[in-house]
């Protein structure tokens, strides 16, 4: 997915400099892509209405978001309590939305025939920075002999948070020996061209370049399950299936009318065959339908914080 042209395109049909947008977004590469497809659309039906939209990170893009220099922020993870503080600190309110699923997707080269399936276990043991696996016969002794060379998104990445996360677990660290990237493609390139590679990103990007990429199967006990729209909706790809978000900033929306008119858009029944061609899952209609009613309540904070466990339903219900 070329990104850098996707963002020439939009600055084009936006009408000009991204510096006077009405809307500006920032944050999370995973989120990037579903956002700038809604956006496009949105300024189809807007002409007059400029939103940018670009990415940082999640973590960059909160810093931004807190900092009151966007109005919405991407994020491929739930806002943690630090950024919930410094938001706090800034006096900046925001809405939180989840606008879709994401199965995060561990890659290895298409020539790479033997981790078509890996436990959470084994992916823990190649990851974690005290397991010593230097080759992928240190992960299973039929495996060839050969170094792993790794690719991850860089640490500002909601994607790396939720890997690390889901994978390395509590009190572990992450290994350092790695290429990061905060740009997915750039992973992507370097997977594919390494046979002897890893990765991990978002389903989207994976889907962009399946026919020149393996996607490893997960075994989390119950067989190999692979990434799918599919296997995220049915709650089957685990642990690695998640919801993505965007945060709204509550003053920006009661005092810009394109912010509103924006986030209505994004969660209307129209707006949803847009997100799902970008390969990722959607969620149940009805969390599109109490989202927006949270958005017009202005109903602030996270939910979502703390409430590990629970559907997304089950979660905007406050069940």
């Amino acid at each position: 997915m070329q990104r850098t042209a996707l963002s020439l395109i939009l600055f084009v049909l936006l009408g000009g400099a991204l510096a006077q947008a009405d809307v500006r977004v920032d944050g999370s590469s995973t989120v990037y892509p579903v956002t700038l497809a809604v956006a496009e659309e949105f300024a189809i039906e807007n002409p007059d209405a400029n939103v940018s939209v670009a990415f940082s990170g999640t973590g960059g893009g909160f810093s931004k978001f807190c900092a009151g220099e966007t109005q919405i922020s991407d994020a491929s993870r739930i806002v943690q309590q630090s950024e919930i503080d410094l938001c706090a600190a800034n006096g900046v309110e925001f809405v939180e939305i989840p606008v879709a699923f994401d199965a995060l997707t561990v890659v290895v080269n298409a020539e790479n025939d033997w981790a078509q399936c890996m436990t959470p276990e084994e992916l823990q043991m190649a990851w974690r920075a005290d397991a010593g696996v230097e080759t992928w016969g240190d992960i299973r002794p039929d495996w060839p002999q050969e170094a792993i060379e790794f690719y991850a998104p860089g640490v500002d990445s909601g994607t790396f948070d939720y890997f690390l996360e889901a994978i390395i677990g509590e009190g572990n660290e992450i290994r350092t020996d790695f290429f990061p990237s905060e740009d997915d493609n750039v992973l992507v390139q370097g997977v594919e061209g390494n046979t002897y590679a890893m990765s991990f990103f978002g389903y989207a990007y994976y889907l962009e370049e399946a026919d020149r990429l393996n996607a490893v199967a997960i075994d989390d006990g119950d067989g190999c399950v692979e990434p799918s729209t599919e296997t995220i909706e049915s709650g089957t790809y685990t642990p690695l299936a998640r919801p993505l978000f965007i945060y709204v900033s509550v003053d920006a929306a009661d005092e810009n009318q394109v912010v509103q008119e924006f986030v209505e858009f994004y969660l209307s029944e129209d707006a949803r065959e847009y997100i799902a061609d970008t390969g990722y899952a959607l969620l149940d209609p009805a969390a599109y339908e109490l989202s927006l009613e949270r958005f017009n309540d202005r109903e602030a904070g996270s939910v979502f914080a703390g409430a590990q466990g629970k559907t997304v339903l089950e979660t905007l219900r406050g069940e």
